[in-house]
């Protein structure tokens, strides 16, 4: 979503406005004349004649990268009293936060034992950046190429767009750059367009570009190794979508599921929609799209469970041009049937205390982990909620990494170390040999994908080391 989120407590985090700076313990501040003391105080002191002191999020040369200054603070469970908190409602929450919880730190909230088998014993945190703009809201999308995480900032206005922030696995340096033909991303996914070779890890990027005043609404295909990009689809049989929002790939047809809300027209940089908020689906190969869910108010979230029998999607209507916390900021799962065409048995899943659940993924243990108003929440494949990531503040979504997860709370950058839970797509977007545990995701995904793409398991690669 490019909407700004309201945490529970009423605090909405906008532009105009910087949260109050971390209190996890920090190493001393390097001089802000260097690389690290410049992204820590604002690029506009390390790059002449770029003014970014008061937060406008100019673009970057992309061959200019910033080291980024880190804490690491070692993480302990605070454990959630059920019964205190049925009874003792926001008041207890408050005195949690009072003790235990800084704003913004970052702290781990476990509500069942079993949150510390998912978040890991001996889990970590570290804050890469600590900006004056949002740069750090949605996507999240792997490049093995440069082994690099590809993050869309958030919306400030038509003359200061979306751009994409690129950050570097290998030194956590960080850089701004726009994609070819892409108005104003928001979500977006890994991608093999019709052909690829599923041995390999995906060659593209699949981005919902919400469009602007001029451009339409589209899914749009990058290969951000070339700078080469696709326009895929840009409406239902002849009339544009709104504001295309978050999409996944379905791993054995190839097609690609996405949903469409109206956050552009909220925030003003598109008109009034041609089509009710629906999720579709649509074949690369074919050009075939189906409106495959409705009755929705504003349709966010997607995501497959790791098994690709249930589908997750969002619905953020709490968060229009107001906020409203009696409209839905809920979950609902439907079974995936038909081959993978289609969706039945629509049911709640989860509704967010707190925020919004913005972006969704799952881990290969079935949990499903949103981004919501205060951090990110995690639940198990029944609905229970297993725990929170706490950062005090609204995280728009998070990126699987191996042994790891970034949380996106739009100035800030985390990463928890150290996690035990795998996430769905880190075996195929990091490759096989990204994680011991993969050898057994990747055979289980070939046995459901047997013949899938016009190949077997014997010709994958990936499947037959």
């Amino acid at each position: 979503m490019a909407a700004d989120q309201v945490s529970q407590d009423g605090e909405q985090h906008k532009d105009a406005t910087r949260p109050s700076s971390s209190t996890v313990k920090e190493e001393p501040e390097p001089p802000s004349s260097s690389p690290t003391g410049a992204a820590r105080y604002g690029f506009s002191q390390f790059f002449d004649g770029i003014d970014l002191s008061g937060g406008s999020f100019k673009v970057l040369p992309s061959i200019q990268q910033v080291a980024l200054w880190f804490q690491a603070a070692s993480m302990s469970l605070v454990n959630v009293d059920l019964h205190a908190l049925a009874t003792g409602g926001a008041g207890y929450l408050a005195s949690i936060n009072a003790t235990s919880l800084s704003t913004p730190a970052i702290s781990l909230l476990s509500y069942e034992p079993s949150f510390v088998d998912v978040i890991g014993a001996k889990a970590t945190a570290r804050k890469i950046a600590d900006l004056d703009w949002q740069a750090f809201h949605e996507g999240g999308i792997y490049n093995k190429k440069d082994n690099s995480l590809y993050i869309s900032s958030n919306y400030r206005s038509l003359q200061d767009n979306i751009n994409i922030t690129v950050v570097s696995l290998d030194d956590l340096s960080v850089h701004s750059t726009q994609l070819p033909d892409l108005a104003e991303a928001n979500g977006g996914s890994s991608y093999y367009p019709p052909g690829a070779d599923r041995s390999a890890t995906p060659p593209m990027q699949v981005w919902c570009d919400q469009g602007d005043l001029e451009a339409h609404s589209k899914l749009l295909a990058v290969d951000v190794n070339t700078n080469k990009s696709e326009t895929l689809i840009t409406g239902f049989n002849g009339r544009n979508f709104s504001a295309v929002n978050d999409v996944r790939q379905h791993p054995v047809t190839g097609d690609l599921w996405f949903t469409d809300a109206e956050y552009g027209l909220f925030q003003s940089f598109r008109g009034e929609s041609q089509l009710p908020r629906h999720v579709y689906r649509f074949e690369p190969a074919t050009g075939v799209v189906q409106a495959v869910a409705d009755d929705f108010h504003q349709p966010n979230g997607i995501e497959f469970s790791p098994d690709y029998k249930t589908l997750y999607v969002s619905d953020t209507d709490a968060q229009r041009y107001d906020v409203n916390s009696t409209r839905p900021a809920t979950v609902y799962a439907y079974d995936v049937v038909a081959g993978g065409k289609r969706l039945a048995n629509r049911r709640l899943f989860a509704f967010a205390d707190n925020g919004l659940p913005d972006g969704l993924h799952t881990d290969t243990d079935g949990n499903l982990w949103a981004g919501c108003g205060d951090g990110v929440h995690v639940w198990n494949p029944d609905g229970v909620l297993l725990g929170k990531i706490h950062v005090g503040e609204t995280a728009n979504n998070f990126a699987f990494a191996p042994g790891k997860v970034f949380v996106f709370s739009n100035y800030r950058l985390w990463v928890v170390d150290g996690i035990n839970a795998l996430g769905r797509e880190v075996c195929k977007d990091f490759g096989a040999d990204s994680d011991p545990r993969c050898m057994g995701v990747v055979e289980s995904e070939c046995h459901r994908e047997h013949g899938a793409w016009g190949q077997s398991c014997s010709d994958n690669a990936a499947y037959s080391q």
